[in-house]
């Protein structure tokens, strides 16, 4: 008999005879031990570690060990891994004491199980699977909240008895194989507390780690990587003048995002400043088709992008995120046609097997409808029109692997959230059903943090869409971090902000309105670095209206719900979750119907040349002026927690549409005060 088989013959007739002796109740003085495979990987050693972490949250202490050394007979035992890395599971799994392997449950599948009254069992058939069911049970058995860290919900003590006090159950493999979380537009998340357009370690980490116990398995990396505009845009310019990515900062960050067990996908675009290309060389194919697939090249052989897991390009302008138009006179879907093949002899030649994920984003929809196809081996990605609908639907899957590319967060709400669990079940299960878009998701999260609701229920209905409804999603979602009645005020106030930003109307999008408003009221162009100036134009303003009275009416409704709640409970959370977002957008809105009315005013003037409507116009800019300092008040002093302190301060947020100033309405003053009946 060879060594290893007497060292396991031996480990498993001590664990028989600890199930046999061991059947009275322990106490919390009984040791704990996590026992670990010898042929542990660094993943599921990093899933064992958050479990030692979890369970020192609930007063339990730990040991961890490898099955190779001895414990106590008397000791409460965890065997954790795969029957690949521990060989007391693949015994068990053999005995048929458990029923774990790799075909049961399957791929992302796990268990948990007692064998008598001291040993727990969590395994997976695979390290993911693994990592599933550890997370589980800490969520489920020890009341651990996923996303402790951006809630601030913790767990209470519990005795060694509770670690017992669940069913044994199968975790049944999700959906979606690929459920990946797209790094997008994360100024506020990058800049509140690090450099500015840089995750501190901390807030980075922490995304991670929140991510894994959310069952998301890959995050694509896009604005740390030097996206064109922190380095080209004046915006940006301004607000870094000496922006420089780090290079040394990406290489940490995948390694810690593969060692938690997610896939690393870069989608292969040639502005990063990690390694940037002309634009001018982005928009003819036939001519600097050498310099594209050099900088491929670049990024898979010099930089930290040759650590990519999963490929993706999207079949547009290569620098900028606009439709890709010709400068040379070719066809764009020519073009791509080409592209992808070339590429894609590229990923084969450095990363074979490799998955290929084309995005069909934007006009890329459009283009496949009209006939363009990439090599079969890539997967086809389409893309919601970023409030969790489709614009456009695909006339055919044509036997092409399908998925989707969901937004939990969009730049034009990138402030305030649109809670959305509704939708995201009826529009999912759409896709599923109707197209097969179930090989892969990919979730635009924005800076995270305000999209923990859409981002969790877009992990639900990837792992069980045929269990998930968004009525239940809500109740479950906000009972885990409020009493009843204040989750039904939570509810309520969320669905009505929902209706607020109907139209696609976020935040952003206001601000824009607000810029129309202030143009028309100052009789100034809108200037955009890079565009053509956009003229005043009352009728601008005048499209504006109906909407925003229906955002008003909803909003006013979802602001009563959330005030109503927050007086039957004054938690951080829920001030920072369910009242604060209202009340940002409340601020922007009723703002903006100050400068709406006073534009109506200014437009009676025009028509009839009375002096009252004037008058009326100008008595409403020291309201005006009360409204825009109240805005920049709310979003200096944010969160109550201080944990969150400068989130929503205007210095740190995402340079897109501009920000209201007083110079502007100093500017609307000194107009008025020109015009004469």
């Amino acid at each position: 008999m060879t060594t290893k088989s007497n060292i396991i013959l031996t480990l498993c007739l001590c664990l028989s005879v600890l199930l046999v002796s061991c059947k009275s109740k322990v106490s919390n003085t009984t040791l704990v031990y996590l026992v670990t495979g010898n042929l542990i990987s660094p993943v599921e050693l990093s899933t064992v570690e958050d479990l030692k972490q979890d369970l020192a949250k609930v007063d339990i202490e730990v040991s961890v060990i490898t099955e190779k050394e001895y414990f106590p007979k008397d000791a409460i035992v965890f065997l954790l891994g795969t029957p690949d890395s521990n060989n007391l599971i693949a015994d068990k799994a053999n005995n048929g004491k458990i029923n774990v392997s790799k075909v049961i449950p399957g791929a992302r599948g796990g268990i948990w199980s007692k064998l008598g009254n001291n040993v727990i069992v969590i395994a997976g058939s695979d390290v993911q699977g693994f990592q599933y069911a550890v997370y589980d049970y800490s969520k489920d058995v020890l009341g651990i909240d996923p996303l402790e860290y951006w809630t601030g919900k913790t767990a209470n003590k519990i005795s060694n008895d509770a670690l017992f006090n669940f069913t044994p159950k199968t975790i049944t493999p999700p959906k979606v194989p690929v459920l990946a979380y797209f790094e997008n537009d994360v100024d506020e998340l990058a800049n509140y507390r690090g450099k500015l357009l840089e995750y501190d370690w901390e807030t980075y980490t922490e995304l991670i780690d929140a991510l894994v116990r959310m069952r998301y398995n890959a995050i694509q990396l896009f604005d740390m990587l030097g996206r064109p505009e922190f380095y080209v845009r004046p915006e940006y310019k301004k607000l870094k003048p000496d922006y420089q990515v780090d290079i040394d900062f990406i290489d940490k960050m995948i390694d810690y995002a593969q060692l938690k067990g997610m896939k690393v996908a870069i989608d292969f675009e040639l502005g990063y400043q990690i390694h940037p290309m002309d634009a001018d060389k982005a928009d003819c194919w036939k001519t600097y088709k050498a310099d594209w697939i050099k900088a491929w090249r670049y990024y898979l052989e010099e930089t930290p992008l040759s650590k990519t897991d999963i490929f993706i390009l999207r079949p547009r302008h290569q620098v900028w995120d606009w439709e890709y138009k010709s400068s040379c006179g070719e066809s764009k879907i020519d073009v791509f046609n080409e592209v992808y093949v070339e590429f894609g002899k590229l990923i084969d030649e450095y990363k074979p097997n490799a998955p290929k994920v084309l995005v069909c984003y934007s006009d890329g929809m459009e283009m496949w409808n009209e006939g363009f196809r990439p090599p079969t081996d890539w997967m086809v990605v389409w893309s919601d029109h970023g409030f969790g609908d489709f614009e456009h639907l695909p006339n055919t899957t044509d036997n092409y692997e399908f998925g989707t590319y969901m937004h939990a967060g969009y730049w034009l709400n990138h402030t305030v959230h649109n809670p959305y669990p509704n939708k995201v079940e009826t529009v999912m299960k759409e896709m599923f059903e109707t197209y097969n878009a179930d090989k892969f998701c990919l979730v635009n999260g924005q800076n995270f943090r305000p999209f923990l609701l859409n981002l969790e229920a877009y992990s639900a209905v990837c792992n069980n869409p045929e269990t998930f409804s968004g009525d239940e999603f809500y109740k479950g979602w906000t009972s885990r971090y409020f009493s009843e009645e204040a989750a039904n005020h939570a509810i309520a106030s969320m669905k009505y902000l929902h209706e607020a930003q109907k139209g696609r109307k976020g935040y952003v999008e206001h601000l824009w309105e607000i810029r129309e408003a202030v143009s028309y009221l100052s009789n100034a162009p809108i200037r955009r670095p890079g565009k053509t100036p956009i003229p005043f134009d009352y009728k601008r303003v005048e499209n504006d209206y109906d909407h925003i009275a229906i955002a008003v009416k909803n909003i006013e409704k979802a602001l009563a719900e959330a005030e109503k709640g927050y007086q039957n409970e004054k938690s951080k959370f829920y001030h920072a979750y369910i009242l604060l977002p209202v009340q940002l957008y409340s601020d922007l809105i009723t703002f903006e119907t100050t400068l709406h009315n006073m534009s109506k005013l200014k437009r009676e003037f025009e028509t009839s040349k009375k002096a009252r409507f004037l008058n009326e116009a100008k008595q409403l800019l020291p309201i005006a002026k009360s409204q825009l300092e109240n805005i920049y008040k709310r979003r200096a002093s944010g969160d109550l927690d201080d944990k969150w302190k400068d989130w929503y301060a205007i210095k740190n947020r995402r340079q897109n549409n501009g920000f209201p100033t007083l110079d502007m309405l100093n500017a609307i003053e000194e107009n008025l005060n020109k015009m004469t009946p």
